[in-house]
């Protein structure tokens, strides 16, 4: 059996400090070992021609949960592959939720899966795309 850690402030805070999370408007709101959320609500800025919300912010949702479920606890994780099914669209107004999760870990590498959905009041918790991610860990 693996006994979780706590995860340090200091730890926490510099991952939900990323500046490019900030500047989409991406925010952490759970983090634990090997495991974290991160939420967007999505704005008419982050629309692409079609209306929809640009599949990079989606990406970028899924990819920010990743990162920071495979940095949780402390050590060094560099992604190695990510691919991304896209589901459904989200509209203005809805919150999206990025749920990641590992699924598999060896010495040297890690997958999660990372689910997006729809969250909110005129959300029925759709999802909206499925994330997968590997990392190394040197």
């Amino acid at each position: 059996m693996r006994i979780m850690a706590e995860i340090p402030d200091d730890h926490r805070e510099k991952i939900a400090a990323d500046p490019f999370c900030a500047t989409l408007g991406i925010e952490l709101t759970s983090l634990e070992p090997s495991g974290a959320r991160t939420e967007l609500t999505i704005t008419d800025d982050l629309l692409n021609f079609h209306g929809t919300p640009h599949g990079g912010v989606v990406y970028s949702l899924a990819d920010a949960a990743f990162a920071a479920a495979s940095n949780s606890e402390g050590n060094a994780a560099l992604a190695l592959e990510t691919n991304m099914s896209y589901l459904a669209a989200a509209e203005v107004g809805e919150t999206l939720v990025a749920v990641a999760e590992r699924e598999d870990e060896t010495r040297r590498t890690a997958s999660y899966r990372v689910d997006v959905r729809a969250d909110g009041e005129n959300a029925n918790g759709e999802t909206i795309a499925i994330f997968r991610g590997r990392v190394y860990k040197p």
